[in-house]
């Protein structure tokens, strides 16, 4: 009896589970019938389905970037890969080859995908029929909010770039070409090559569609993965530990800028060393030009100087060379005094440069082959790379020779060469005097039939014998105290340092020609040294010019989407060794390389390679004219200026010198790489490109045209 009370309470549990079955299943129907209804107006493409997900997780684990710019398709991801090779860690600064370990992860996942396939098959075989249609409910549910999750994704990347990001798409490529930007975030994991990608993601199509036939169970390959759980640090899933973390970097980053223009009585020439009045107006004289040297203000200014009115784009070089906007350069009095030299001319919308000057009015090209047909050895380009304009005024001769390596040459051009006025023939005399008493060679006196004027071309004594011999010590040879490497904010001394001796001291010898100076390790330099980033000196150097190279090669010149044609007035304002401008050397691109006055002083590296360079503290403001550059390069400056002024002030100078449509490039930390990001946003710069790997960044951005309403009276520079 108590068996058969059972089995008729089992059948009545059996008749209501089934109803409850049937009712659980045309309910989901329903559920499914609209959620497809939602879905349907936006369909995600098969094969980016995959991608999109991908990308969605992406998204939420990469918090150290903001807003990335420049659509760079998986093809160009390569081209961030500033391997370290010989380099210490300290030296590449972070950056490193990803793309191999990336290849063999992509492999590795792979693998384990095809594994939990095989899982997944062999658990549903496992499975009562009932459970595996509810799961298909589930998981063509979960299928559809997938899609309609990376579906907003696409959208909204499409919408705010104005272009969807395919990768390894022709159309990409052109729009990379054409120099068009988007905002595009680069991440660790988007660092695999086009075809890779492609194949993967055609693969992952196929697969995914096999399963939806076989099993309707995992309808993606990444959901084939929720077998295994991830730590919630690596994710989609974040820890609110983390997000927190994440929000207050966040908001201090965010910080708010609210840039003035800069009201000075030099206007949009203002060069904040040069035009301090209120240093001015406190010399005692201004014969001697006191007024032309740098009187720095106390603090950087953090406002923006003025564009001229008219300012138009910049003729490209090498136009540029004969001509240039009047507008840009609105300044005629040279124009007005040298006019008869064939200096400048005002012509129509331009001010044109006809190639003549003072002592060269039939063109520059020819007076410079006539000095070489004086002296051979001068061998222009090969033997002599190094060369300093002085211009005028015959007094700081002896700084000159300080300057001018043992076995140099001074060429000097000028009335009292050529000419027997009274006063030419005493200026004569007296530099003849002079000359002699330095132990100068008087190898030349030429005269240019073309433009009639005369060249006198001294030599500088590669020994001290002659300094030895002299009856007077005048001018005096300086004291064994007297350092003649300290230049910066040094008064001049009237003495004369005695020349090199040792076969193993630096200009001792004469550099070899150019272009092999600029790559092989200057003799002087000793294994015993410690060079910059560690090493001994010469593997140092070496590894330097290998790592910008790279860089150079792989990310600048092709990554960046920077028209280098256009590109003419760089500047590295960190030089180093001047591994950057040696990188550039097949390019028609003349560098200007900054050594820091606290960084190590590595310019008489730089000279010996056959480069320009200057020192300079960053803390204080560049002594040249606003707009002057196209290209700033900065690696590792702005951190490192941080800790003795401020940020804005060495952006305030870096919108100074950089014209607009000009670019700058930034290698730092993350957190310095979105300090500058944001005060690049706050001033309407584009950002063309961001890259992080761990802790370190890499931004490109452009200057725009943008100047602020409010303005700021400068009282130390107003008359």
């Amino acid at each position: 009896m108590a068996m058969g009370k059972y089995t008729r309470v089992d059948g009545r549990r059996s008749s209501s589970s089934y109803c409850s079955t049937v009712t659980i299943v045309v309910f989901v129907a329903l559920c499914l019938a609209g959620v497809w209804m939602m879905t349907s107006s936006s369909v995600v493409p098969e094969q980016n389905r995959d991608v999109s997900q991908e990308d969605r997780v992406e998204m939420k684990e990469q918090n150290e970037v903001k807003e990335q710019v420049s659509e760079v398709d998986s093809g160009n991801t390569r081209q961030f890969e500033d391997n370290p090779g010989d380099l210490p860690e300290d030296a590449t600064k972070g950056d490193s080859n990803v793309t191999s370990e990336d290849n063999s992860n992509s492999a590795e996942n792979k693998e384990d995908k095809s594994s939990e396939d095989a899982k997944t098959e062999d658990t549903d075989k496992k499975t009562e029929d009932e459970d595996s249609k509810t799961e298909n409910t589930e998981s063509n549910s979960e299928a559809s909010e997938n899609n309609k999750g990376s579906d907003e994704m696409s959208t909204k990347e499409t919408d705010s770039d104005g272009s969807e990001k395919n990768s390894g798409s022709d159309e990409s490529e052109n729009k990379s070409d054409n120099n068009e930007t988007t905002d595009v975030k680069v991440e660790e994991k988007v660092e695999q090559s086009d075809n890779e990608s492609d194949e993967s993601s055609s693969k992952n199509t196929d697969d995914d569609s096999k399963n939806q036939k076989s099993n309707e169970v995992y309808p993606s390959g990444a959901q084939s993965e929720l077998l295994n759980e991830n730590k919630a640090e690596t994710g989609s899933w974040s820890t609110q530990a983390a997000e927190s973390k994440n929000e207050k970097e966040s908001q201090k980053s965010s910080k708010q800028y609210s840039w003035k223009l800069c009201n000075t009585t030099a206007g949009p020439d203002f060069i904040p060393c040069l035009d301090n009045w209120k240093a001015i107006r406190s010399l005692r004289s201004t014969k001697h030009y006191e007024h032309r040297e740098r009187h720095c203000p106390e603090e950087a200014p953090t406002c923006l100087v003025p564009l001229p009115e008219g300012y138009k784009r910049s003729v490209e070089w090498p136009k540029s060379r004969e001509k240039i906007w009047y507008y840009n350069v609105p300044h005629t009095k040279l124009a007005q005094v040298k006019g008869h030299q064939n200096w400048v001319k005002v012509t129509g919308e331009y001010l044109t440069f006809p190639g003549g000057g003072t002592q060269f009015k039939h063109g520059a090209l020819h007076y410079i082959d006539f000095i070489q047909e004086s002296v051979p050895d001068i061998a222009w380009g090969k033997r002599t790379r190094v060369i300093l304009d002085v211009g005028c005024g015959g007094k700081l001769l002896l700084e000159l020779n300080r300057v001018l390596r043992p076995g140099g040459f001074f060429v000097w051009s000028a009335t009292p060469v050529y000419q027997k006025l009274d006063e030419d023939v005493e200026i004569w005399n007296a530099m003849k005097k002079l000359t002699k008493a330095m132990c100068w060679e008087l190898i030349s006196i030429s005269k240019d039939q073309v433009n009639g004027v005369g060249v006198a071309v001294y030599k500088k004594p590669t020994s001290n014998e002659c300094y030895e011999e002299r009856s007077k010590n005048e001018p005096p040879i300086c004291q064994d105290s007297d350092d003649p490497n300290a230049a910066w904010n040094v008064p001049l001394q009237a003495c004369m340092h005695k020349a090199p001796v040792s076969s193993t001291e630096r200009g001792s010898q004469w550099p070899e020609q150019w272009p092999t100076r600029l790559t092989n390790t200057p003799y002087w330099l000793s294994s015993d040294q410690v060079g910059v980033y560690g090493k001994p000196a010469p593997e140092d150097f070496s590894a330097d010019y290998k790592h910008w190279k790279r860089v150079v090669s792989k990310s600048y010149l092709n990554g960046m989407g920077i028209q280098w044609s256009n590109i003419r007035n760089v500047m590295d304002m960190n030089a180093i060794y001047g591994g950057f401008a040696a990188a550039l050397k097949d390019r028609s691109i003349w560098v200007m390389n900054v050594v820091s006055i606290d960084s190590a002083d590595t310019l008489p590296i730089i000279y010996e390679r056959g480069l320009f360079g200057i020192y300079h503290d960053w803390c204080e403001s560049f002594s040249t004219y606003p707009r002057t550059y196209d290209l700033l390069h900065a690696d590792h400056l702005f951190s490192k200026i941080k800790k003795r002024c401020t940020a804005a002030g060495l952006m305030a100078e870096v919108d100074r010198i950089l014209r607009p449509e000009g670019k700058l490039i930034v290698r730092d930390t993350v957190e310095t790489i979105e300090e500058v990001e944001n005060m690049a946003r706050s001033m309407k710069w584009q950002v063309r490109m961001t890259y992080s790997k761990e802790k370190e960044g890499m931004l490109c951005v452009e200057k725009s045209r943008w100047r602020p309403e409010d303005s700021e009276t400068l009282e130390y520079a107003t008359v």
